[in-house]
C-alpha cells in the first residue's frame, strides 16, 4: 500500500483523514459477480467513485459480495456514498446484462451493507481485502455455526 493514501485529504475549507471499509452483497446473495459480470462491476464502481472524488485504495469483487476500501471527502454521509454506489452500479449493470433484470428485478442489491470506519488499521484492511480470494477458497464448503443464544 501507498503511503501517500494515509496522508491529509485538503479541501477548500476543511483538512480530513476519512476512510471506510464497506461490504455489501446481491439480492439473495446470489453469486453473480463472475467473469463479465464481476469485471464491468469494477469498472463502474471505479467509475463513479472517481466521479464522487473518492479514492479507491482495495477493492474485491467476489461472486456474492463487494469490498471497497475507500477514502472519501467530508461532503458525503456514507449513506449516500453506499447509495450511489449501490443505485448507479445496479442500473448499468442491469442495462448491460438483461439476465440480471430477470433473475433480481428492479434491485440488483441487498438492501443493507456493512460500514467499518478505519482509523490506523489501514494496512490489516488493505491485506484482508487483498485476500478475499484465498479466504473465500479456504472457506468454500458451507459450514454452519453453532447456535449461541443472545447472538
Amino acid at each position: 500500500m501507498n503511503t501517500k493514501n494515509k496522508e491529509l485529504r485538503h479541501d477548500r475549507h476543511t483538512v480530513s483523514l476519512l476512510s471506510d471499509h464497506i461490504v455489501f452483497a446481491p439480492k439473495y446473495r446470489g453469486k453473480i459477480l463472475v467473469d463479465d459480470v464481476a469485471m464491468i462491476a469494477e469498472g463502474i464502481i471505479c467509475k463513479t467513485c472517481a466521479e464522487m472524488g473518492i479514492e479507491i485504495i482495495e477493492i474485491a469483487i467476489n461472486p456474492d459480495h463487494v469490498h471497497i476500501f475507500f477514502r472519501y471527502p467530508p461532503k458525503y454521509s456514507l449513506s449516500y456514498i453506499a447509495k450511489k454506489i449501490k443505485g448507479v452500479s445496479s442500473k448499468r449493470l442491469r442495462e448491460a446484462f438483461p439476465h440480471l433484470k430477470e433473475w433480481c428485478g428492479d434491485h440488483l442489491w441487498a438492501p443493507s451493507c456493512f460500514h467499518g470506519s478505519v482509523g490506523n488499521g489501514w494496512e490489516v484492511v488493505s491485506k484482508y481485502i487483498e485476500t478475499q480470494d484465498i479466504h473465500h477458497a479456504k472457506n468454500a464448503i458451507y459450514r454452519p455455526r453453532p447456535y449461541v443464544r443472545g447472538l
